[in-house]
């Protein structure tokens, strides 16, 4: 029931609207929560493994090889290579290596590749979408600008994504970059469909007509007044694109096609521990919950943004 109180407010704004709104999610606070903890991971990673030195993920240590989690080293490792923390905090793997340096290492390298791949697919899938959306009717010869992006779109959604990275990973010589570029040029496709229904939407709106009116190019119309509008679905597009980059990526690192060695990744981490999976479960088991927490973290923020960011699903 609305107060006499409640209509003398002000209006709220709606970045404080969307902001009440992801506060009021439990799930949604959880993912924040997670891929927080995961981000200082990462930056504890750079400051103690680059930075300082304090932690080596890839010293070699035969004697301690398959050590449980905090477990101490063995009298024989010389002590300019035992772990800097004393301990190994989350066991070692079938060389000695030490796996929470080599988690705190994965996982900068884990969310670089999921965050620079995404950018690019982002990147390309709103050019392509807002040009079909806009300048859908400029012909071409006998074919017009939307027809032909719009068809060169499902051409690629007719390859098996994942076996078409694969592919391109093999050929080319193996890269931390050349794994970014690759998911990124081949991970643009839904996006632009998406890009290009929002700008079809918006270009009937009565600003998009005033600006064209006013003779405007048609570069600032897109850039100006269409992009800003159809953000807010493109933010939540980006947060899932993100989870499916990081999956991925982890899963070409567990074929042996991912970021090559001595850097680590939690799909190599989960690979070097298949082969030990009653031996030393905490191979697998650490850094597939990592990939499964961060992954659901992404799907429930965008899910939260989605609902967040249009006010019918805020007034289920």
């Amino acid at each position: 029931m609305t107060t006499p109180s409640d209509l003398d407010a002000p209006p709220r704004s709606r970045a404080r609207e969307v902001a009440d709104a992801l506060r009021g999610d439990r799930a949604t606070r959880w993912s924040a929560a997670t891929l927080a903890l995961v981000l200082l991971a990462a930056l504890a990673g750079e400051i103690l493994i680059g930075a300082t030195g304090l932690l080596d993920p890839a010293t070699v240590r035969l004697p301690d090889k398959l050590l449980p989690p905090l477990s101490a080293p063995s009298a024989t490792i010389a002590v300019a290579e035992r772990p800097g923390l004393g301990i190994y905090l989350l066991g070692t793997d079938d060389l000695g290596r030490d796996v929470f340096a080599r988690m705190l290492e994965g996982s900068a390298v884990t969310l670089t590749v999921g965050f620079v791949a995404v950018a690019i697919a982002i990147s390309i899938g709103v050019a392509v979408g807002s040009i079909a959306g806009y300048l859908g009717q400029v012909r071409l010869g006998p074919f017009t600008v939307d027809g032909v992006l719009m068809r060169f779109t499902d051409v690629m959604l007719c390859f098996p994504t994942f076996f078409l990275i694969l592919t391109a990973v093999a050929l080319l010589p193996p890269s931390i970059y050349n794994i970014m570029v690759v998911i990124g040029l081949t991970g643009w496709m839904g996006t632009a469909r998406f890009v290009r229904a929002e700008v079809l939407s918006l270009a009937r709106q009565d600003f998009v007509l005033a600006a064209r009116a006013l003779g405007l190019p048609p570069t600032r119309v897109i850039v100006r007044h269409l992009l800003p509008n159809a953000a807010a679905p493109v933010l939540v597009t980006a947060t899932v694109s993100v989870a499916s980059a990081i999956l991925v990526e982890s899963s070409l690192s567990f074929l042996g096609f991912g970021v090559p060695p001595p850097h680590a990744t939690w799909g190599n981490i989960l690979s070097d521990g298949k082969d030990y999976v009653f031996d030393a479960p905490w191979l697998f088991t650490i850094p597939g919950l990592a990939i499964l927490a961060v992954v659901l973290a992404f799907n429930l923020l965008g899910e939260g943004l989605r609902e967040a960011l249009d006010p019918r699903l805020r007034r289920r």
